[in-house]
This record gives C-alpha cells, sequence and structure tokens, in this order.
C-alpha cells in the first residue's frame, strides 16, 4: 500500500487586503492520517485546502511534503505535480463526459496503457458502487452518484494526499452518513494523508483521527476527537463542538480541575479547562448530554418546556429556566409544553469559562 504524504505546514499567512484569511497559522499531519479542520464560514478553511492544493499562493509562511517543500514566497509547486486529489462541494465534473471518462481524466497525465487505465478507471467505479454507471453523463446521475464519481476520480491515481472541501454538504442527511463511512474506508484502504474542512461537528468527529478547531485563519486547538470535546483550551472550541446553552454565573469555589458556579439562588458544579478564580464572572457551557429530567438531589434546576421534538428513539425538549434557556434536553417520553420539570445537570458536562466580555478584553 501507498504510503501518504506527510505534511507541514508552518505559519502561513494569506492576506485579501486587510484581512488575514491565514494568520500564522501553522499544522502537522502524519503519513496516513485523516484530519478534520472544523470551523465556521470564514474561518480560512477553503484558503488553507487550495493552498495545500497549489491553487492558492501563500504571502508568507512554507508548506512541506515530507521533505519538499512546495509552497513559500514565489515558490509554488504546481497541483499536477503535489501527488494529491480533491474532493469538492459541488462535484466539479465535466458535463460532457460520461462518468468513466470523468474518472479516467484524472490519469491522463499518467503514463499508462489504454487497457492499463481502463482497468483502473472501472476498478475505481466498481469501488464506489457504480460500476453500472460508467456510460452515464453526470446530468443522468443523482447527486450522491455525482460525488461518488468525484471520489472514484480522486482515488483513481493513489494519490499520497486527498483534499475534501466540504463534500457532502449538498447531500440530504441519510445520503451525507453513507457517503461518509465511504470516504473514510476508501481513505483509509489506499493509505492517503487527509485534509477534510467541514462545519459540521458531528460530520468532523465521525470522520477525524485529530481535529483542528480554525478560527479567524488560526487554530484554537488540535487534537483527537475525545480531547477537543471533552478538553476544549478556548470557549470557541467550546462552543463550536455543541453546547445546549449557556448559563452566567460567578465562581464560588475552585479545585484543579471542578468549580462550583453560583447562578444565584442555585448552584452548579462544573469543570474548568482554563485557569479561574473564586469571585470571577464565567460562563458555565452546557453539553447537550448534560441534561435529564431525571431526579436528583443536587446539580438541579427548575424549568418549563418551551418545545418538543420526536427524534426517533425518543423526545427532544428546549426548556426556559431563569438563568437562561437549554436545548435538546432528551427523554423517553413527550412533556408538554409550559409543564415544569426539574432538570438534571451533569457537572462533567459543563464546563466553565471565563464571561465572554473579560477575555475579549484581554
Amino acid at each position: 500500500m501507498k504510503s501518504g504524504h506527510e505534511i507541514r505546514i508552518e505559519a502561513v499567512r494569506k492576506n485579501y487586503g486587510a484581512l488575514a484569511a491565514l494568520d500564522s497559522l501553522s499544522l502537522n499531519i502524519k503519513a496516513g492520517e485523516f484530519t478534520v479542520l472544523l470551523g465556521p464560514s470564514g474561518s480560512g478553511k477553503s484558503t488553507l485546502i487550495r493552498s495545500l492544493a497549489g491553487i492558492e499562493k501563500l504571502d508568507s509562511g512554507s508548506i512541506f511534503f515530507g521533505d519538499r517543500e512546495v509552497n513559500r514566497g514565489p515558490l509554488n509547486v504546481a497541483p499536477e505535480k503535489r501527488d494529491l486529489a480533491m474532493v469538492f462541494q459541488d462535484y466539479a465534473l465535466w458535463p460532457h463526459l460520461t462518468a468513466l471518462e470523468n474518472v479516467g481524466y484524472a490519469l491522463k497525465r499518467r503514463k499508462l496503457s489504454t487497457d492499463d487505465s481502463l482497468k483502473k478507471v472501472r476498478a475505481a467505479l466498481s469501488r464506489v458502487g457504480l460500476a453500472s454507471k460508467e456510460s452515464n453523463y453526470p446530468h443522468q446521475l443523482s447527486g450522491g452518484e455525482q460525488q461518488r464519481v468525484a471520489l472514484a476520480r480522486a482515488i483513481v491515481a493513489d494519490p499520497a494526499l486527498l483534499l475534501f472541501d466540504e463534500p457532502l454538504s449538498n447531500l440530504d442527511a441519510d445520503l451525507r452518513e453513507r457517503l461518509r463511512i465511504e470516504i473514510s474506508t476508501l481513505t483509509r484502504e489506499i493509505g492517503a494523508s487527509a485534509l477534510y474542512i467541514t462545519h459540521d461537528q458531528s460530520e468532523a468527529f465521525a470522520l477525524a483521527d485529530q481535529i483542528g478547531v480554525i478560527n479567524n485563519g488560526a487554530i484554537e486547538q488540535i487534537d483527537t476527537p475525545e480531547i477537543i470535546y471533552e478538553k476544549p483550551a478556548t470557549r470557541f472550541v467550546a462552543t463550536f463542538t455543541g453546547t445546549a446553552g449557556i448559563f452566567k454565573g460567578t465562581v464560588k469555589s475552585i479545585s484543579e480541575e471542578s468549580c462550583v458556579v453560583s447562578l444565584g439562588t442555585d448552584s452548579l458544579r462544573a469543570r474548568h479547562t482554563v485557569p479561574l478564580e473564586v469571585g470571577q464572572e464565567v460562563d458555565l457551557l452546557v453539553r447537550p448530554a448534560a441534561t435529564t429530567f431525571t431526579h436528583n438531589d443536587t446539580d438541579q434546576i427548575s424549568s418549563t418546556i418551551i418545545d418538543i421534538a420526536y427524534r426517533g428513539r425518543g423526545y427532544e425538549h428546549a426548556i426556559e429556566t431563569k438563568y437562561g434557556s437549554l436545548t435538546g434536553v432528551f427523554d423517553n417520553t413527550s412533556h408538554s409544553r409550559g409543564h415544569r420539570m426539574e432538570v438534571s445537570i451533569d457537572p462533567d458536562k459543563c464546563i466553565a469559562f471565563p464571561h465572554e466580555t473579560q477575555e475579549a478584553t484581554k
């Protein structure tokens, strides 16, 4: 099996006028590793992936594939000389070519015989389940089938690096899940390194060996999915990876990893991943999995049901408390709107950060 590129990105910058799309960003990807960059629109994800592909030129910094420098100042190795392939959000298929011809286009520069090329193309289409659709044109294929053609085109030449630019965002939920599994399986089968960008945290956690959370052109934290979720390094990382709601409070007492936060007449325990002090105003970020309607002696507050959504396995409730609202409170039973309930909150799934206005002034 072919080895993937080891990627080293060192302090890269890219400006568009006064906007720093990439702000001294650094990132390492081990050979064969599947890395996901998770962040909102405008965070720099697409600029970085296009720079890796050789489509964008950097203003400063370097990109290495193994020991080979491919970006630095005026140096910008052409995309076709980087041994990579890219899967786009909009499929990027030639409308006048069949599925077979679209996939075969990726082998045009390879010195292969017609028979060898045809064999590889048909094998790639077979791997994505489209052996019977090789004569179809893009307009004769569904969105999911078109993305499978794009995936076959990406893997047909066994590249050392696969780049994915939000490839599933145009597909429906069920198809996204099936194609996500195919992308994960095929990428690891061919041994390629991968960089996948998305704004969807569930997609990121399902795919990644490591996740980098990107914001304003810089990576705020990079680690395994478990560490990113359990020990977020910043308030942004915590909020972008999923919260049911945020309560404002004051630190009442503190230990090395946990604290008690006073919300007024109630107090809740929580974890903290950044330094805090007694008396400090904090934002208490409550993860969706923290909340239940099971009664406890401690760590519970009164609430009123304001909305219910059926989710197949049960019901998710939105609730209002005197400290703010929470969403995604799960129960097997539906509780009617306006009904008052005591909600228990798991302290291990709550994280306290300095109040947002305090962070902004630092």
